[in-house]
């Protein structure tokens, strides 16, 4: 099959002829049609400090994606070859105290797929039963690649009832973008979405939010007098890891305000505690998603809801054969586009 590949520990993937895995025990065999880009594929391409302690090359990366089962291991019970699906990347143990709480997305024992075992840039993927998605119709390629930033997108927004509130977003990335659409579903009053990339910023507007506020010219302080809000904001979504959004998200949070963090932080942040603590706001860090109340929700809304539906698929704006990768990690680098889905049907 082809697969881009990390040989080894250095920059660079290699699209390669690598052998084709079969499913073992519970495992399923999936063809991949199409997968998205994510932060953390750039971080092993280039191969940061971050990938460096925590990657074991040689490794096919990728996590994001969608396909059609080919062929079931012994023991699989439920998924049937034919079935269109998307994957939870997160496997866990299923031992550990959190994992027979029900709390497997808190598992310490979790292996990513993409990061400590082979992923899904490659024409074949295999993962567990228990990890796999059966989609219903009407979900595309293209935004059945993407279930994994939507349901970090979700777990996110719904960490906190949000009917009647008002909203800060602060990063305009893909995941942040779809967010928009998960609070407005949610019942969010005003939101609000920050960034400093043009592009990004209009495909908030395109989505719906109420004010798109450019860091680099308006203080978020000014968009609450434009939106006539006299508090502040009542949940705090901080999708960036940016070191200055979130101080400045928790100047402008109202008493009591609660505030879900998924950026993951690029540098330390100095936060002015005192005020956390007066102020009795609420952070809550948000890593991937609940394992499976996030996916049921996914899919319950995509199902109930068309106008959501297309919010979320807009916002994939680039498709590219799986030939053209390179180009594809670019193009997700710059920081101007939203989605980046790659097409391994057309390799």
């Amino acid at each position: 099959m082809k697969a881009l590949y990390k040989p080894g520990p250095q920059p660079g993937f290699e699209l390669v002829d690598r052998p084709e895995p079969s499913p073992g025990l519970g495992e399923v065999k999936i063809r991949v049609m199409t997968t998205g880009i994510c932060g953390t594929d750039l971080h092993i391409e280039s191969w940061d400090a971050w990938a460096a302690g925590i990657i074991e090359a040689p490794l096919i990366p990728g996590h994001e994606f969608y396909g059609e089962v080919v062929e079931l291991g012994d023991g699989v019970h439920d998924v049937r070859v034919g079935d269109r699906v998307s994957g939870e990347g997160h496997i866990v143990c299923g031992i550990c105290r959190n994992c027979r709480a029900g709390r497997r997305q808190m598992c310490i024992r979790t292996v990513s797929v993409g990061v400590q075992r082979d992923g899904a840039f490659a024409e074949i993927v295999v993962i567990p039963e228990t990890n796999v998605w059966v989609h219903h119709n009407g979900v595309t390629p293209e935004l059945g690649a993407i279930f994994d930033p939507f349901g970090n997108a979700v777990h996110t927004a719904l960490s906190f009832p949000l009917v009647g509130e008002d909203v800060l977003i602060t990063g305009a990335g893909p995941i942040g973008l779809i967010a928009i659409a998960v609070a407005r579903h949610a019942g969010a009053r005003n939101i609000a979405i920050t960034d400093v990339s043009q592009p990004r910023l209009e495909l908030a507007r395109a989505i719906g939010v109420d004010l798109a506020v450019d860091v680099s010219k308006m203080r978020i302080n000014e968009a609450q007098r434009e939106l006539e809000m006299r508090e502040g904001f009542d949940i705090g979504l901080e999708m960036s890891g940016h070191p200055t959004a979130l101080p400045e998200m928790i100047d402008n949070m109202n008493h009591g305000g609660r505030i879900a963090m998924l950026g993951l932080p690029s540098q330390d942040i100095t936060i002015d505690w005192g005020k956390v603590v007066t102020h009795m706001l609420t952070l809550k860090g948000v890593y991937g998603r609940e394992m499976f109340e996030t996916w049921y929700a996914m899919s319950a809304m995509l199902q109930s809801n068309r106008a959501l539906r297309d919010a979320v698929a807009s916002v994939v704006t680039d498709v590219l054969p799986a030939s053209d990768w390179q180009q594809g990690f670019d193009i997700a680098r710059n920081g101007r586009s939203g989605k980046v889905v790659l097409d391994w049907t057309a390799i």
